[in-house]
């Protein structure tokens, strides 16, 4: 499907929310909106695609920036404490456009409709974690632009897979389902299991090897999730920088909360923490067990920071 292809460069992110921002003459028409409509003429088999725009000026777009993982690396506290920004529009809803076939058969002007209504000066950021270890997403979204701005944020990978466990365990215990102890997935044999999902997805040098056939190194900017966590302020103004965004967060914009035991955010004097799944105590790991998993990481940590040019603080 033609639908596919395309080289854009423009914005993304929530639901049908029109921005409160200055209103902005809907007659005249932004660059990009011109590029939008010129690049979906190209690929669009039929060329009646609707252009979405609003009477305040406002319209969708595609993303100029995607969050593309990792899963439970801190994404969603990265796209809330984002959009703290007043030139930041977020999808608030994973789209899963690049990595589920049915969704990607629908082709881009269906994954446009997904997007927020943002204004010309506006960055569109949408979030899907699972896209860092989908083969065939970088390719499609190189496909769509080459210039894309990407998010990546990682946590020690060992406290990712602990964090991948809990929110599975969870999801099951609400719904009265009975769900197998950590260990029971974490040990086959006698031996650690390498053949868990939840490992594989913390091999981060594999899944950036297929990134970079892609995207050069200076299109992706790491987020440390761990350090996001522990000290949030710093980390977002390294991502300002990245999308090249005038410095509007400030410290005063993230709180302690010590209930709930991580930081808040503070927005225009209103207060917001992240949905209660978010910070969920780990299950009780045999300290053997963690050990087998550390080491189990430690080379292929050492081939991501080879492979990236910089190093974390991971076991």
């Amino acid at each position: 499907m033609a639908a596919f292809l395309l080289g854009a460069v423009l914005l993304i992110v929530q639901p049908e929310i029109v921005p409160s921002r200055p209103a902005i003459n809907s007659k005249t028409e932004t660059t990009s909106q011109s590029v939008q409509r010129e690049l979906l003429k190209k690929t669009s088999q039929k060329n009646d695609f609707k252009e979405n725009i609003h009477s305040n000026g406002s319209c969708q777009q595609l993303p100029q920036t995607i969050i593309i993982g990792v899963r439970k690396g801190g994404t969603r506290a990265l796209l809330e404490m984002l959009s703290l920004h007043p030139d930041i529009a977020a999808a608030e809803s994973e789209v899963h456009f690049f990595d589920w076939e049915d969704h990607y058969r629908n082709g881009l002007q269906w994954y446009i409709n997904q997007m927020p209504f943002s204004y010309p000066h506006q960055i569109t950021v949408e979030k899907t974690p699972a896209y860092f270890t989908s083969p065939k997403v970088p390719e499609r979204v190189y496909n769509m632009n080459e210039s894309m701005r990407l998010l990546l944020i990682l946590r020690d990978p060992s406290e990712r897979v602990l964090s991948d466990y809990t929110q599975v365990f969870y999801n099951h215990m609400q719904k009265h389902k009975p769900y197998p102890s950590i260990e029971q997935f974490l040990i086959k044999d006698g031996e650690l299991n390498v053949d868990y999902k939840a490992i594989n997805r913390s091999l981060y040098y594999i899944h950036m090897q297929n990134w970079l056939k892609y995207f050069p190194l200076d299109r992706i900017h790491i987020v440390d999730g761990d350090k996001l966590i522990k000290d949030p302020f710093p980390e977002i103004e390294k991502v300002e920088r990245f999308l090249k965004l005038s410095p509007q967060i400030n410290a005063s914009n993230f709180y302690f909360n010590k209930t709930k035991g991580f930081y808040c955010l503070r927005d225009s004097g209103r207060e917001r923490c992240l949905h209660e799944s978010k910070g969920r105590a780990h299950p009780q790991v045999d300290t053997r067990l963690l050990e087998k998993l550390h080491e189990y990481f430690h080379e292929p940590n050492k081939k991501f920071f080879e492979l990236v040019g910089r190093t974390f603080d991971w076991h």
